[in-house]
């Protein structure tokens, strides 16, 4: 524990480095549902109607990866942005990528490390899919060795593979009904 941390601080750094997200969130909502009024209040509690929602079938616990329209961060197959309502190719600005000279990278594996230089050779972890307008939406995990996300506070696992945490998230429109 640092001068400057608290002990408050340190427990909750602590706390999120040994749990995944799963049982670090099943653990605190338990807490605070608890607290606030048990079953009652915790039946009531949808998704959508979280303050920190962003993309759907997320709640806000780790930020969106660095993206032109950040913080929909929807990328193709292999990790380039894409416009996150009409899903042709943009380039780093968020123009429309139509011209070889224009830079496009890669979000997860080259715009994360060029904007968080603490970030070291970043990979997409695994990830989960939710239905959202009608079409199957996969989050997936981006995930260093960083013992920081991209909020600032502690990572945690999530579904990235042993000795990575995750740092952020992307999303890929899947072209499958749900």
């Amino acid at each position: 524990m640092s001068r400057n941390e608290t002990a408050m601080e340190w427990a909750e750094q602590r706390l999120a480095q040994r749990a995944t997200r799963r049982s670090f969130l099943g653990k605190l909502g338990s807490g605070v549902v608890a607290l606030v009024g048990g079953a009652a209040v915790a039946s009531t509690l949808q998704p959508d109607r979280a303050e920190a929602y962003h993309i759907c079938g997320h709640t806000f616990t780790t930020g969106s990866c660095p993206h032109p329209y950040a913080p929909l961060t929807r990328i193709d197959k292999a990790g380039y942005p894409l416009h996150p309502t009409y899903g042709y190719p943009v380039d780093d600005k968020g123009a429309p990528y139509t011209d070889k000279d224009q830079t496009r990278r890669k979000t997860c594996e080259q715009v994360v490390p060029s904007k968080y230089g603490f970030v070291n050779n970043p990979r997409h972890g695994g990830g989960w899919s939710r239905c959202c307008s009608g079409r199957i939406r996969h989050i997936s995990d981006c995930c260093s060795t960083s013992r920081k996300r991209i909020n600032g506070d502690a990572s945690v696992r999530g579904y990235c593979p042993k000795g990575r945490r995750v740092f952020c998230i992307t999303y890929r429109e899947l072209n499958l009904r749900c």
